[in-house]
């Protein structure tokens, strides 16, 4: 069986594949089908400094080939996040990725400050959330904003800081400089890609907030894309997402030079796809003799 762990920013996973935020809550559910030791980490549900109850409902609207959301960061906030979901992660054998984002800088610096000291592994940094009215993907359109909440965060703790980017950008390449100008250890993409869903009935929007992120496997093709032109832009480490389904996916995300994977989406339809997926990544490494996964890291070839 070949080397699956990867060496992330400074920080060893078992294996690459990591249940992205929003789609995993904080793992509880989960384990009731499989041990979460089994996952080279997690990726916990948003969380901002504030406890917040998330838009109305309808937020969530099936598409072809994917799924539109609007959920709007409901989380329990951090401190509730600190006292009650750190502690049971702790024991589970995995690393833990705290998802932070906010309304203001104020607010992720503060949200980054109350989780130094605690058993969190590495901050993911929420500059994309396409789902609040205020901060959220504002942040990260920008490449000035975009350095600038890096720079804040990045001054404020020392754990190592992925920075999450929006799909939602003219050139997502300049605004991984920026981050990485700011201080970033790493940078996830993609987040939701914009889109909407209109009942012909009604002549009203699905989503009772008009707009949502669609993920699922339609947007995954422009997930590769953006990773493999970040990966070749950037000198610090690429978490790629968007859209990955299968283990082929998570070949095909790393080849475009992604050193870790998360899931999303094929987590409503598939709740055991990460264990399938590292199931395929083992035997494709073995039926390609490969003994160690970071080998196939960034190793297309472009025409």
């Amino acid at each position: 069986m070949a080397n699956l762990s990867v060496n992330f920013a400074g920080v060893t996973f078992k294996n690459p594949i990591v249940p992205a935020s929003g789609a995993f809550g904080f793992g509880r559910e989960y384990e009731e089908l499989y041990p979460l030791s089994t996952l080279g980490g997690i990726s916990t549900k948003g969380t901002t400094l504030e406890p917040r109850n998330g838009n109305p409902a309808p937020r969530i609207a099936e598409t072809p080939s994917g799924m539109l959301n609007s959920v709007g960061l409901q989380n329990p906030g951090i401190d509730s996040f600190l006292e009650h979901e750190v502690p049971y992660l702790a024991t589970k054998d995995t690393r833990i990725i705290a998802n932070i984002a906010g309304s203001t800088i104020e607010d992720c610096v503060e949200t980054a400050r109350r989780i130094e000291g605690s058993a969190v592994d590495m901050i993911e940094l929420n500059i994309s959330c396409p789902n609040v009215k205020e901060g959220g993907v504002a942040f990260g359109v920008n490449c000035n904003s975009a350095q600038t909440i890096t720079e804040a965060v990045r001054n404020v703790t020392t754990k190592p800081l992925m920075v999450k980017l929006s799909p939602n950008v003219t050139s997502i390449t300049d605004i991984a400089k920026a981050v990485e100008a700011g201080g970033a250890d790493a940078v996830s993409l993609i987040n939701t890609l914009l889109g909407m869903k209109i009942d012909i009935n009604t002549r009203r929007p699905i989503l009772r907030n008009n707009v949502g992120g669609l993920s699922g496997p339609a947007v995954f093709p422009v997930a590769v894309r953006m990773v493999w032109q970040v990966a070749n832009s950037v000198s610090i480490p690429v978490c790629g997402m968007g859209g990955v389904s299968t283990w082929k996916d998570a070949v095909e995300m790393m080849l475009a030079g992604a050193s870790l994977v998360q899931i999303g989406a094929a987590l409503f339809d598939t709740p055991f796809a990460p264990m399938k997926i590292i199931d395929g990544l083992n035997q494709y490494l073995d039926d390609n003799k490969i003994e160690n996964i970071n080998d196939i890291i960034g190793k297309v070839q472009p025409w």
